[in-house]
């Protein structure tokens, strides 16, 4: 029996086609792992009106973790008008699998490591290593939505909260709301996970990227929670900034910042910015992480006028493997992927277009392997 069970799950468009690159140097490496392929995507919403099927889910809790690519996502009506006819008409309502995978999982953690690797001509400044820790499952993506307003949510916001006021002669059907939820467990292991990590590789300082002047319960919330962990570390120094600040600096000064964590949407924008600072999407990695299962996956979207051509950077999905190593514990192996990554990317002699080449998806997988 393989040492690892691995969920395969390529989604849509070009996710298919860095999934291959990925195998290209999953097979050099040689883990004992097995490959499982599991259903996920578009195709699967659109023939069953479920993206992630059961039988998805049923793979996925018999696997150590999975590795995802990438899916499509569009809004509601266009959602329901891509149904087969047979389904339309259904009250059929479109889900992100990858939220709920997040949820149903426990996946609390959404690590992005960003890194100015050398030679990148797509860097903006060098010298950069930032790691934002994303809290995964709650905040504004949490799925707690209404509209029109139900009259019994109203009532209740308008006994408790003086504010609703503004709102008043505004008919329910004209309001829609999403509701920010923290809870206290949830800002403290976000918060330690993000202290651990600085701790464990050196990292002098834990950024905590929040709007408490605003939102002064949750982001509050947030802020009280990180002071009292950041004594369990007093060899690192806990900095508190508010997120619209914090993307000024970190375009003006992104060398000054290691560790940062956020809540979901703050640590979403964040995340974004730290990868277009390095050269975009392309080099983005991302691990959803649980205390018992993980998911891996590039940042980037499927791309599906792409779909085929193996012309997309494959460069996200072989460092969004090299995490999935280091969580199983293959770390050296893991280490070994990375500057693998890092010295064909700085000898520049194989490229895709976006980094100015003419070499292919599975070329840069093949040169990769290479140096492995």
């Amino acid at each position: 029996m393989p040492k690892y069970r691995i969920a395969w799950m390529p989604g849509d468009g070009i996710g298919n086609d860095v999934m291959d690159a990925a195998r290209i140097v999953l097979d050099k490496i040689a883990i004992d792992a097995e490959y499982v392929p599991a259903d996920i995507g578009w195709e699967f919403w659109r023939t069953e009106g479920e993206p992630l099927p059961q039988r998805t889910i049923d793979i996925l809790n018999s696997c150590d973790c999975a590795l995802f690519a990438a899916i499509t996502s569009k809004p509601k009506e266009e959602a329901e008008a891509d149904l087969v006819p047979e389904l339309q008409g259904k009250g059929l309502v479109y889900r992100s699998p990858i939220v709920r995978l997040r949820q149903m999982f426990d996946l609390y953690i959404n690590l992005r490591p960003c890194k100015a690797f050398k030679g990148n001509p797509l860097n903006l400044q060098d010298g950069i290593d930032m790691v934002v820790f994303r809290e995964n499952t709650q905040g504004l993506y949490a799925g707690v939505e209404f509209h029109p307003l139900p009259a019994e949510v109203r009532s209740v916001l308008e006994a408790h909260s003086p504010r609703m006021a503004a709102f008043e002669g505004v008919p329910s059907e004209d309001i829609a709301l999403s509701t920010r939820i923290f809870t206290r467990a949830g800002c403290q292991r976000i918060v330690r996970a993000a202290f651990e990590y600085a701790d464990k590789f050196g990292y002098p300082t834990v950024t905590l990227v929040e709007k408490p002047n605003v939102i002064r319960e949750t982001s509050g919330l947030m802020v009280r929670e990180a002071r009292k962990i950041a004594k369990e570390y007093p060899r690192i120094e806990l900095w508190e900034t508010n997120v619209d600040a914090m993307v000024m600096w970190m375009v003006k000064n992104p060398q000054n910042y290691g560790v940062m964590v956020a809540s979901n949407m703050f640590g979403d924008i964040v995340s974004d910015l730290a990868a277009q600072l390095v050269g975009g999407l392309g080099f983005a990695a991302s691990g959803n992480i649980g205390d018992k299962f993980a998911v891996f996956e590039p940042t980037h979207g499927s791309a599906p006028k792409y779909a085929g051509q193996y012309v997309a950077n494959p460069t996200a999905m072989l460092l969004a493997v090299k995490l999935m190593l280091d969580w199983l514990g293959e770390t050296e192996t893991a280490q070994a992927l990375e500057q693998a990554v890092a010295a064909v990317i700085e000898e520049g002699r194989v490229r895709t277009y976006d980094l100015g080449g003419q070499d292919g998806t599975l070329d840069v997988a093949r040169a990769v392997a290479e140096r492995l």
